[in-house]
């Protein structure tokens, strides 16, 4: 299985990339970063539907598109890593993250994707969401491993 996490928004060194490289880096499966940002200065929803345009060529044909959303299902990392298991086993070969940007994502972003995540409740800033999420994929691939990383 292959993980893509396309976001918006580009890392410029510093705390929250090493913390996103630093799970990554551990996943044992290959994982792509495609960062998106759009140059021009727009607004509201001229820039969100550019964003939507730039993270949807982002996606690998035939991927399982999950977008992080705050109106998304809310998974502890047992469920998280079960779904990822089930992907898994019905043979799922890539799974897509979207990471919107400030002002999130288009309702035509939110409609096509396969599933609707949510981090909890709580906004984060869309740079850090890539290193919770890379965590959390690392957790999800220790339980599935019996590894004691998770101790639940």
């Amino acid at each position: 299985m292959r993980l893509v996490i396309a976001s918006v928004g580009r890392f410029r060194g510093g705390p929250l990339q090493e913390l996103y490289s630093e799970y990554a880096g551990r996943l044992p499966w290959p994982i792509d970063l495609k960062e998106v940002e759009e140059k021009r200065p727009l607004k509201g929803k001229a820039r969100m539907t550019r964003e939507a345009e730039l993270l949807r060529g982002a996606i690998p044909e035939g991927a399982t598109v999950i977008a992080l959303d705050e109106k998304g299902k809310s998974m502890n990392s047992q469920d998280f890593a079960q779904m990822l298991g089930r992907f898994a086993d019905d043979g799922v070969q890539t799974i897509a993250f979207l990471i919107g940007g400030a002002d999130g994502h288009t309702q035509e972003t939110l409609g096509k994707a396969d599933r609707l995540l949510s981090l909890g409740p709580m906004t984060w800033p869309h740079l850090m969401v890539r290193g919770l999420l890379a965590e959390q994929l690392y957790r999800a691939s220790s339980i599935l491993s019996n590894h004691p990383y998770h101790r639940a």
